[in-house]
């Protein structure tokens, strides 16, 4: 049996993941030189996710930022940290979802101790 709901919110922590370590990438970076910053578009990481479930594809792409440094560095430290503030907050939701979504599937494939 297949649950469409599983998939789709397995869909969505694997993107969060995903994207939580470019956003690490991107801060261990902020400081080397001539580096661009990735980011993942979410719609284009869940339409690669419906199409092949068993596979994961590579949707990063580079963040078109405004501000590059006189080092060709585009990071900021800041929007970094906003990024994954919102990253880590869809990562809970999705969690959250799929725990309470679970734990009812289990009550409701549970017999009815009192037979009625």
């Amino acid at each position: 049996m297949e649950i469409g709901f599983l998939n789709f919110y397995s869909g969505v922590l694997g993107a969060s993941q995903d994207r939580a370590a470019l956003i690490a990438n991107n801060i261990a970076n902020a400081d080397t030189p001539g580096f661009k910053a990735k980011d993942i578009d979410f719609a284009t990481a869940m339409a690669a996710q419906a199409a092949n479930p068993d596979h994961t594809a590579d949707t990063s792409q580079y963040r078109a930022s405004g501000a590059v440094g006189l080092d060709g560095n585009d990071v900021s430290l800041d929007g970094e940290r906003v990024e994954a503030a919102r990253n880590a907050e869809t990562m809970g939701a999705a969690s959250t979802f799929l725990h309470q979504s679970t734990a009812d599937l289990v009550m409701a494939l549970r017999p009815n101790p009192s037979g009625n």
